[in-house]
């Protein structure tokens, strides 16, 4: 009896492992292109919350998720849900998602209303 309840523990551990393992492979820059990309457009909402900061961004008509920082690292950057609003203008430069389909991108530099603040600033491109 007290092997078929250590096997059911190591099971259900296993299971939700595996259940864990998609939303954890998102995680880092594994999942982005090489080569830095430049998205201007529109805000249409902005998150710092976890697990990481976003802004929703309309470029010519698309619906982008721009991913930033943890929110400690966006807001030490200086980025705050006060400093931008819905409608701003804004230049996102970082990493765009492999999955050519997928509106998607890392900002490791963000440009609003004519300040810039670097999340990444160890991932910045050269001048």
């Amino acid at each position: 009896m007290q092997f078929k309840a250590m096997r059911s523990v190591a099971l259900t551990a296993a299971m939700m492992l595996a259940a864990g393992t998609p939303a954890y492979a998102h995680h880092g820059w594994s999942w982005t292109q090489d080569g830095f990309f430049e998205l201007r457009g529109k805000i249409t909402a902005i998150y710092i919350g976890n697990p990481h900061a976003t802004l929703d961004v309309d470029a010519e008509g698309e619906a982008w998720r721009v991913e930033m920082a943890p929110p400690s690292r966006t807001i030490a950057a200086g980025f705050t849900e006060e400093v931008a609003k819905v409608g701003d203008e804004v230049t996102a430069i970082g990493n765009r998602s492999l999955e050519a389909s997928e509106k998607r991108m890392k900002a490791v530099r963000l440009i609003v209303n004519g300040k810039t603040y670097d999340v990444y600033p160890d991932r910045v491109p050269p001048a």
